[in-house]
């Protein structure tokens, strides 16, 4: 029970998730990266003189029984928990854990799974409230004790436990009116980047944008088709704040497109420049969205690798997901980062609709021939409120709807045109195929300069073979 008569406390969680896939590559080389949204969500609350503190449990790596009874332990007015797909489960049982010891707090669900599974989570006992969408102003509005129902942007059971949902809230325009991320509610020393995407250590992750330009039937695009850029200088204070205060040494933007706005990444580096700081770092990008004169500029501001998801090589499988891409502007971006100092990372997905034994081959052939620093696969997976997850529920084409699957390594979906077991073998075989060529073993021998390079290079060898040999 609530015994502070205070200002109202808020604790934010992030869930952790316990993937069953423990021959997939990410079981191997997985990050872990600060939930910049609770930490965004927390800003706006503290800039409004409210009490609140932040549990990144995926960071503490706990058993699910101690996180269970660190919710019980706690005293809250309002609890906020996140969940992604895979995290929805523990976010679940850690909201039920809540309700039994403090029926009296408010219990509060957001990110992109309450956000497209609004009703399915609410019918939960334990849930109150589902937050859609961006959260900052909807979660400051409710610990502000506004009426439910001025609320833009949530869901909730009124008085005869009837679902609510009320008018979705617009999107930040200009994030740089969003506070700075807060950083010090963080286990900052906790967290650490996927092998071979760091060169310099300690590495947390930032965001420069918010939405994405493509139309991929396989993203949730939440936060709208419009690219919201914050402004280079603003990004860049924010990596001086992470160097000095913290000791962070390299950032990992995990935007989903974070070169949509070239003016601002001009202008972050030049920032950098002005701050004469020697951080080195990564970002996620399209190949239609950089040009040499970016990406020369990008590597020599200490950018050292881009990822490129490029997903399939055959026309047909890249209309049917419309990536909105071609192999010229593949080939193209591949080669002018190389060219300029930058390793290229690569994803591609297995199981895409429309695939083949024969398409997923002319992916593998392709990607050979053009040569990247790094490759990762993944099995095509359908996540909720996609496009592509409509069209599998419609067709009848998805195996299950248990979220734990859907880690980027289980087929979740049965498709006509090729089986869940060829997808199983081509997964390792493809593996295989890329890194075990002398050719690429060489280069990358050849690229060893530090100790770090070694750790690294171990490091991910030992994933590919755990991934590739899987019986």
């Amino acid at each position: 029970m609530i015994i502070d008569n205070g200002s109202p406390k808020t604790l934010l969680v992030n869930p952790n998730y316990y993937s069953t896939a423990k021959d997939g590559i990410w079981d191997s080389v997985s990050s872990i990266m600060p939930p910049l949204g609770l930490a965004w969500l927390a800003a706006m609350l503290e800039e409004h003189g409210f009490e609140v503190s932040i549990k990144d449990f995926m960071a503490e790596r706990n058993a699910f029984n101690d996180d269970v009874q660190y919710i019980k332990s706690q005293n809250y007015d309002y609890l906020g928990i996140t969940s992604t797909t895979p995290q929805i489960k523990s976010g679940l049982l850690l909201a039920q854990a809540a309700k039994e010891a403090n029926p009296d707090a408010v219990v509060i669900l957001g990110g992109v799974h309450p956000t497209v599974m609004t009703d399915e989570v609410l019918v939960n006992d334990s849930v109150d409230i589902v937050v859609r969408g961006e959260g900052e102003k909807t979660l400051l509005d409710i610990v502000l004790g506004k009426p439910y129902k001025d609320i833009q942007g949530i869901s909730y059971k009124n008085e005869n436990m009837e679902i609510v949902h009320n008018v979705d809230r617009s999107v930040t325009p200009n994030l740089d009116d969003l506070p700075d991320p807060a950083y010090h509610l963080l286990p900052m020393e906790k967290y650490f980047p996927a092998v071979g995407a760091y060169k310099k250590l300690p590495a947390v992750s930032m965001l420069g944008t918010r939405g994405c330009p493509g139309q991929c039937t396989y993203c949730h695009r939440q936060l709208g088709k419009k690219v919201r850029t914050r402004s280079g200088k603003r990004i860049a204070a924010e990596a001086k704040m992470l160097h000095d205060k913290f000791g962070i040494n390299e950032i990992n933007f995990y935007d989903d497109t974070f070169t949509t706005n070239h003016k601002e990444v001009f202008a972050f580096i030049e920032t950098m420049k002005e701050y004469n700081l020697s951080m080195s770092w990564v970002c996620f990008s399209r190949v239609d969205s950089v040009d040499y004169p970016l990406l020369k500029a990008m590597a020599e501001s200490g950018c050292h690798q881009i990822m490129f998801g490029v997903e399939s090589a055959n026309k047909e499988i890249l209309r049917n997901i419309k990536k909105g891409i071609n192999m010229d502007v593949v080939t193209r971006a591949i080669k002018d980062a190389q060219k300029a100092g930058i390793d290229v990372r690569v994803s591609l997905m297995i199981g895409n609709p429309g695939e083949t034994r024969e398409t997923v081959m002319e992916s593998m052939s392709f990607i050979s021939k053009v040569d990247p620093d790094l490759l990762i696969y993944n099995v095509t997976t359908p996540y909720p409120g996609t496009e592509m997850f409509k069209w599998a529920d419609e067709n009848g084409f998805l195996l299950t709807k248990d979220w734990d699957k859907y880690d980027l390594r289980h087929s979740v979906m049965e498709l006509p045109t090729i089986s869940n077991k060829e997808i199983d073998e081509l997964y390792s075989y493809a593996y295989k195929k890329f890194y075990r060529r002398p050719s690429y073993i060489l280069k990358r021998l050849k690229m060893l300069r530090s100790i770090n390079d070694f750790v690294n290079a171990f490091k991910g060898l030992r994933a590919v073979i755990k991934t590739s040999f899987k019986k």
